[in-house]
Parts: C-alpha cells; sequence; structure tokens
C-alpha cells in the first residue's frame, strides 16, 4: 500500500510592515467606511469655503460664491474627468454635492463658525486633518484611474500623464474660472500645487515600479504616506512654522 504523504502546513505570511495599516491613524485616513469618507467632505468642502467667502467681494451675490465654491471645491475633480474622458465630479457624486451645500449654508448663515476657525489652532487642525485625508484620496484615486486609462508609450508604463492628472486633482480649484488663466502661478508654486505634484510622482513611480514588489498592500501604505506628508506641510504652513525669507534690502546711492 502507498503510503499518505505527510500533510504539510503553510506558515502564515508575515508582514513586517503591517504595523503601518494597523491602528485607528491609518483607518481614518483610508476611510473605509462612507461616515469618515463624507465627514472628510465636509471638511473639505468647509476649507474651501473659509477662502471663497474670506476673498469674495463683500457686495458679491450669493450665486458668485456658490459657483465659486464649487470650482474650489472639485476643480480637480472637473478638470481631470475631462482628461481622461470621464464625468466631472460634481455630475458624478452626489456626496460632494451634498458637502458642497452644507458648507455654503455654514459660511452663509454662520459666518461665526468661519472666524472661530481662524482663531481656533485646535479647530484648525481638525479641518486642516480632514480636508488633507479627503484631498490624498482625490490625488491617489486620480493617479489610479489615470495610470488604468492612459496607455504606455515611451515605457514600460505611462509616466507623465498620471503624475500631472494627480497633480491637477490636488491643486486644479486654484485655476477655476478660467478667466484666471495661469495667474496664480505668477508669484510662484504655491505648496498645495508642489506637494501634489511631488506625492503623486512618487506614489506614481512605486507602485508602478519593482520598488513595490512584495510589499504587502502596497497602494494603503504609500497612500498614508501621502497623507502624512499632505498634513505635515499644512499644518507647518498655516501655523506659520517655516521662516519666511527676509526681502533683499538695496542700497540707495
Amino acid at each position: 500500500m502507498a503510503r499518505k504523504q505527510p500533510v504539510v502546513k503553510e506558515e502564515p505570511v508575515v508582514d513586517p510592515t503591517g504595523w503601518m495599516l494597523d491602528n485607528s491613524i491609518a483607518e481614518f485616513i483610508l476611510m473605509h467606511t462612507i461616515e469618515i469618507k463624507f465627514m472628510c467632505m465636509v471638511g473639505y468642502c468647509f476649507l474651501g469655503g473659509v477662502k471663497v467667502f474670506s476673498a469674495s467681494p463683500p457686495k458679491s451675490s450669493a450665486a458668485y460664491k456658490f459657483i465659486n465654491l464649487i470650482f474650489t471645491c472639485t476643480g480637480g475633480g472637473i478638470l481631470v474627468p475631462l482628461f481622461l474622458n470621464g464625468l466631472p465630479v460634481p455630475l458624478s457624486n452626489d456626496y460632494y454635492v451634498m458637502a458642497i451645500l452644507i458648507s455654503y449654508a455654514i459660511h452663509y448663515y454662520f459666518p461665526i463658525i468661519r472666524e472661530v476657525y481662524k482663531i481656533s489652532p485646535i479647530f484648525q487642525t481638525l479641518i486642516i486633518v480632514m480636508f488633507e485625508t479627503n484631498r490624498t484620496f482625490v490625488v491617489t484615486n486620480f493617479v489610479n484611474v489615470a495610470a488604468k486609462t492612459i496607455p504606455a508609450t515611451a515605457f514600460g508604463f505611462p509616466v507623465f500623464g498620471p503624475v500631472m492628472c494627480g497633480a491637477v486633482a490636488g491643486c486644479g480649484g486654484a485655476f477655476l474660472p478660467f478667466n484666471k488663466g495661469l495667474d496664480p502661478l505668477f508669484n510662484g508654486v504655491n505648496p498645495p500645487m508642489l506637494t501634489a505634484f511631488i506625492a503623486s510622482a512618487f506614489y506614481h513611480i512605486y507602485l508602478s515600479t519593482s520598488l513595490s514588489e512584495g510589499c504587502i498592500g502596497a497602494k494603503d501604505k504609500a497612500r498614508c504616506f501621502v497623507a502624512y506628508f499632505f498634513i505635515a506641510v499644512a499644518l507647518i504652513n498655516s501655523f506659520g512654522l517655516v521662516k519666511k525669507p527676509e526681502p533683499v534690502k538695496t542700497k540707495v546711492n
């Protein structure tokens, strides 16, 4: 009689970097639940409302502020889908529309909340974390969509297209409406533009090359690092932790 072969038990795969995802912070950043996702959308649109209502002329109409708020909150979500032959976010995602309506109502009917935001570091930190968490999702999501949509040409995978789509997704609202032209770049590249470009480049190259081979949950871990990068830079810039260069003094003859 043939002997039965011994059953070999496979040892479970141990993820040495699993701690990056096995914590409550990562669970929040990855927004696995619709409740967290919508809360971050509201925070994202609230900060967009702070920019719109603070910069709008005093006599500007409600319609002007509302449309401007839509462009500010979903500018990247309008431009990038047009590049990729898709539907703009305001037309395809009702959650964003509801978040924009909530933000508009808060700023229009309760402007005191906007003033509290400007003087409260705790409130600012909470909104910034939600804003940058949602921006991380927008940037990385459009990089992934562009990487699947754009065909490869010079390399084994599309390189510049997904990076540009991610960069525009993270700061597209600055260029809308189109009558602004290139004015947002007149004084140089601002931090949201620069961080969106850097994060898109590193995220796309990491996931598209051998750098991510063997990494369990590479996409989620890379997304967490992008969120940490966005949040850190935003907090540093918001609270003035960077020393501004002193103006150059010229001698007068």
